[in-house]
């Protein structure tokens, strides 16, 4: 039975969904999921949770995430990517000098009107199916936070290679956008990788033609679930105290803080909060015997 992460190197195209779908039928889980969906014409980390793993989800979500983008400037689209239809052109002369200097008002905390083409819901509706009705509501400023946004080179006269390092929820094409709205020219996004999400890299990735060729012994690369908790601090119960977690319960604990929990066979149970004297399990991992 598959129970792990798997980090996808995601192929352009493909949607997060067809990525899941594909390793479902793999792995023969049905279990499975992914922290922090990717544009089809996006490509990079992609964490895939199988198995009980997918309790982890919600956790991997939520941290940042590092994008490397193509920035092209002088061209609006309706999807703010340069796979959408165009909107408007204008010429584009600017130096590196001008985006460097523009590029300072989106670093930090920021507020990004959600695109229509988006998977976010207004009124029970998601908006890209508004957009492809040719419809198009208000939609209220998320903030969002731009933690580094730096310019890698110059790829031609209009289009730039950006770095992002982001919070989950923002959107890089609308960065894009905004870039080249501020500058006059308009913009938009011409490609998309992720380098980082949930703390695994490119380096940590596989593709899906590794993972095929691999056959039954796939799971030789899955990923133990305590690694989206490695940032945190491990304990090791005693054997009561591993019997009382297994039972649901908890136990007196004089330590403040979250920790990733282990028996003492090194089997990983639970993160669990220590807190008024009680060590309390938040979300369990362990193997339900």
């Amino acid at each position: 039975m598959a129970n792990g992460i798997l980090i996808v190197d995601k192929p352009q195209g493909w949607t997060s969904m067809d990525v899941c779908a594909k390793l479902r039928g793999i792995f023969h889980e049905r279990r499975v999921g992914h922290a922090g969906t990717l544009d089809p014409m996006a490509t990079g980390v992609l964490p895939v949770f199988l198995g009980r793993a997918t309790r982890a989800v919600e956790y991997a979500a939520g941290g940042e995430k590092e994008y490397v983008a193509g920035l092209r400037l002088g061209m609006t689209t309706d999807t703010q990517d340069t796979t959408g239809r165009v909107v408007d052109t204008r010429p584009a002369a600017v130096t590196m000098g001008q985006l460097e200097a523009v590029l300072e008002q989106f670093r930090g905390e920021i507020a990004q009107i959600p695109p229509m083409y988006s998977a976010v819901k207004i009124g029970g509706k998601k908006l890209y199916e508004l957009a492809r009705k040719g419809r198009e509501v208000e939609r209220a400023p998320r903030p969002v936070t731009i933690h580094s946004l730096t310019v890698e080179e110059r790829l031609g006269p209009e289009e730039f290679r950006i770095r992002v390092r982001c919070s989950k929820g923002t959107y890089v094409r609308t960065l894009c956008h905004d870039i080249g709205q501020a500058l006059g020219c308009g913009g938009c996004m011409s490609s998309l990788r992720r380098e980082m999400a949930a703390g695994f890299t490119l380096a940590d990735a596989v593709t899906l033609e590794q993972v095929q060729q691999l056959g039954a012994q796939a799971q030789s690369l899955l990923l133990p679930v305590d690694h989206c908790f490695r940032h945190l601090p491990a304990l090791t119960l005693t054997p009561a105290q591993t019997k009382r977690v297994r039972n649901g319960g908890r136990f007196t604990f004089s330590q403040e803080g979250t920790w990733r929990v282990y028996s003492p066979e090194g089997e990983f149970l639970a993160v669990s909060q220590g807190k008024d004297g009680q060590l309390t399990t938040v979300k369990s991992f362990y193997t339900v015997e």
